[in-house]
């Protein structure tokens, strides 16, 4: 009876752990979210235990691309990018330092995050017309007026 009541337990744990990994799931390869919101990108250095802090965004898609930046430099034309169509070669990047991978892909990801941003609050703008509008304070009395 033992054995049956502790594989049982074991097994509705699995599933649990397995239910909140699902919910956890990054949308794209080399980000996290912070508790804050913030969306990170990092990448591991090859051949060496270091990472290259790649920046700290607004939106999950300014980070993967700053992440596809910089293993697209590391690794070439052979990387798994989260966006393969979007990456750029416009010019190639002579010295490969970590500094330098740094430096490409926080440009990238800074323009795709104020790029990102500024269609976000159009959208929001777009959607709510009366955003001028001042809305009336409730708990004042109207004020008389004289067309009466």
């Amino acid at each position: 009876m033992e054995g049956d009541c502790c594989s049982t337990s074991s097994s509705t744990s699995g599933e649990k752990r397995k239910q909140r990994k699902q919910q956890k799931e990054k949308p794209f390869r080399g980000i996290r979210m912070r508790k804050w919101g913030k969306w990170v990108a990092e990448i591991r250095e090859p051949n060496k235990r270091s990472r290259i802090w790649l920046g700290s965004y607004t939106t999950p898609i300014a980070a993967a691309r700053a992440y596809d930046t910089a293993v697209f430099y590391l690794r070439g034309p052979s990387a798994r990018l989260n966006f393969p169509d979007l990456i750029l070669q416009e010019d190639e990047l002579r010295d490969i330092s970590a500094a330098s991978i740094r430096k490409k892909a926080t440009e990238v990801g800074a323009k795709v995050d104020a790029l990102q941003t500024s269609l976000h609050a159009a959208s929001s703008s777009e959607s709510n017309p009366s955003r001028g509008f001042q809305k009336p304070d409730l708990n004042k009395y109207p004020e008389s007026s004289d067309e009466d």
